[in-house]
């Protein structure tokens, strides 16, 4: 049996990739950045309170100290986004649209390009997010394919066909 999934790396598909990334092979350095970046929200909000009964003033320190804040929250809750974002900037020109044939032994993926071929062993964990299957190689390097473009079978089968290759289980990351 033959599969084949064409895959779009737009932003939803790229900022999938990120969160099956800091969701399993991240996650405790994703989890310890977290905790920084609350403590930052949290001590930015806290210097900004007028301590000493004056009321608050708007000068250059507290416009700096609730940007600062402000960006960092915003990363902290689109971490995922920011993420995608970064990586499509960093993708190499006609990469965006990816053919991949997966074969008994190895599979094909083909873009403008040129084509790269991957043994199933090279996999470290497959993630299953609600559209895509997500490989993940090392902390740095994933490859994410879309389950409403799989051809050559239905999607339970294609689970089936990846956790017998890969001879891992596949995991489920919910919203």
């Amino acid at each position: 049996m033959q599969f084949v999934v064409v895959t779009v790396y737009d932003q939803k598909a790229v900022s999938a990739m990120a969160k099956a990334l800091r969701k399993t092979l991240r996650e405790k350095q994703s989890r310890r950045s977290h905790v920084l970046g609350w403590i930052i929200v949290a001590l930015s909000v806290l210097v900004l309170i007028p301590w000493d009964g004056e009321p608050f003033q708007l000068d250059v320190r507290s416009v700096v100290t609730m940007l600062a804040g402000a960006l960092v929250l915003l990363i902290l809750l689109f971490e995922d986004s920011v993420n995608g974002y970064i990586a499509r900037k960093r993708m190499m020109v006609g990469t965006s649209e990816i053919t991949t044939v997966f074969e008994s032994d190895q599979f094909v993926s083909s873009s403008e390009v040129g084509e790269s071929r991957w043994k199933y062993d090279k996999i470290q964990e497959v993630v299953e997010l609600s559209n895509y299957f997500v490989f993940l190689f090392d902390r740095q390097h994933a490859q994410v394919y879309d389950k409403r473009a799989v051809s050559g079978g239905s999607v339970e089968e294609f689970r089936s066909f990846l956790e017998s290759r890969t001879e891992k289980p596949i995991r489920q990351l919910k919203k």
